[in-house]
C-alpha cells in the first residue's frame, strides 16, 4: 500500500515513466514554435517584393538559415511528439503500433532533414 495520493502517482510519470518529458517536451516545443512562428510571418511580411530571387537572398541573409532550420527541426519534432500521441491512444495492436511509431518517426526525421538541406543549399550557394 502507497501513501501517495493517485495524482501524486499520476503526475510522477507513465507506465513507461517518460510521461513528464513527453509532457515537457511538448510544451517546450510550443513555446518556441511560437515564437519562431512569429519571427517568420514578421520577416515575411516586411520582405519589400515577394519574387524568387528576393526570398532566396533573405533566406541566406544573417540568422535566418540559422532561425529556419530551428524552425523546421522544431516543427517536426512537435509534431511528431504529437502523431506519437495519437498513435499510442487510438492504434492497440502491438505490432501495428510499433510499425506506425517507427514509420512516424522516420517520416519527421526525413521531412526536417530534407527542409534543413534545402536551407543549406540555398544558404551555401550565395556565398559560392
Amino acid at each position: 500500500m502507497s501513501l501517495r495520493t493517485p495524482l501524486g502517482r499520476v503526475l510522477g510519470a507513465g507506465s513507461a515513466h517518460e510521461g513528464a518529458h513527453h509532457w515537457t517536451a511538448q510544451r517546450a516545443t510550443a513555446v518556441a514554435l511560437t515564437l519562431l512562428t512569429i519571427w517568420f510571418v514578421v520577416s515575411i511580411v516586411r520582405l519589400p517584393l515577394a519574387d524568387h530571387a528576393s526570398v532566396t537572398a533573405w533566406i541566406a541573409h544573417g540568422a535566418n538559415p540559422v532561425l529556419l532550420a530551428l524552425l523546421a527541426i522544431v516543427a517536426s519534432w512537435h509534431s511528431q511528439l504529437g502523431v506519437q500521441v495519437v498513435i499510442e491512444d487510438y492504434v492497440h495492436g502491438r505490432h501495428a503500433k510499433i510499425a506506425l511509431l517507427l514509420a512516424s518517426t522516420f517520416a519527421h526525421v526525413l521531412i526536417a532533414a530534407v527542409a534543413v538541406l534545402a536551407l543549406l543549399r540555398i544558404a551555401l550557394r550565395s556565398f559560392g
